[in-house]
């Protein structure tokens, strides 16, 4: 899968960039930049990845994510016929200006920017009012569109449920030289997760030595590569045992493990529970919904 580092740029008359757009090969491929953004999925289903997070998405899925967390949106099904589509908006934390955003009443707001570092996603009735203003936004431009936009933070803040999509931690990077570094290890990872990676081969990567390497990784994003490498293989391994019929030794093997026994213990570890147990407590989330 590729990657890239995307520049988005808000027109100079805006604080925010408000747009429609299908999902196909620009999504598809796992990019970062440096703005938040809330993306609703209007039509669609496939596959999301966000930080080391692997899930599926279909329409009515609201995520907010912070700057510089490298995610995608992998359409599924046929394109031709679904034309799946995303409102999208991108914005910078001081959209507002320094001073308004750390106004008392914004507080709660700022809380949730701070939380979206990771991925958030939204669930609740709430979505369809959230639809609705960003539908709204499209049409509208100037002090209105930003009034919808207040109105959509306000409705952020009533939901009582959202899940973290990434592990904390995730983006520690201070400055540009390490986002380069971290997107190129990430990407590294993201493409070849399913088959066997060594650390000196990442180490070499960055021209790093395998010991320095391994204090830069765990500083720069509060894991070790391996950590994070389980981590993604998991996630990957959830989403076949919740999507596909596919056995647990399939699903192994394809997740990059050589053995079930140490996939089954990397999954408990991560987990905290069998990959057999955990398909089954997904179903009957599912045939209760």
């Amino acid at each position: 899968m590729d990657f890239f580092v995307e520049k988005i740029l808000v027109p100079d008359k805006n604080s925010f960039l408000v747009r429609e757009h299908e999902l196909g090969s620009h999504t598809s491929k796992i990019h970062s930049h440096g703005n938040y953004e809330l993306n609703f999925i209007k039509r669609g289903w496939g596959r999301r990845y966000v930080g080391d997070n692997i899930s599926s998405f279909q329409a009515g899925d609201l995520v907010l994510m912070g700057p510089n967390i490298p995610h995608c949106w992998e359409v599924k099904g046929t394109y031709q016929e679904k034309h799946p589509k995303c409102i999208v908006i991108h914005f910078q934390e001081e959209f507002l200006g320094s001073e308004f955003i750390n106004t008392p009443e914004l507080k709660p707001v700022l809380e949730l920017l701070r939380d979206s570092s990771q991925g958030l996603r939204f669930k609740g009735p709430q979505i369809i009012d959230v639809r609705d203003r960003l539908e709204k936004m499209l049409q509208l431009d100037g002090l209105n569109s930003l009034i919808r936009l207040l109105e959509v933070f306000g409705l952020l803040l009533e939901f009582e449920e959202y899940t973290y999509l990434s592990t904390p931690g995730y983006i520690k990077q201070a400055n540009q030289s390490d986002f380069n570094k971290i997107n190129k290890i990430y990407e590294y990872i993201f493409v070849n997760f399913q088959e066997d990676i060594t650390l000196e081969e990442v180490a070499e990567l960055v021209n790093i030595t395998p010991g320095a390497f391994c204090r830069y990784f765990k500083n720069k994003t509060g894991k070790t590569l391996f950590s994070f490498l389980k981590e993604v293989r998991i996630g990957y391994a959830c989403k076949l045992l919740n999507v596909t019929n596919k056995t647990v030794t399939e699903i192994c093997y394809e997740s990059g493990y050589n053995t079930l026994a140490h996939f089954n213990t990397q999954f408990k570890e991560v987990k905290g529970t069998t990959p057999g147990k955990y398909r089954k407590r997904s179903q009957k989330v599912v045939a209760a919904s």
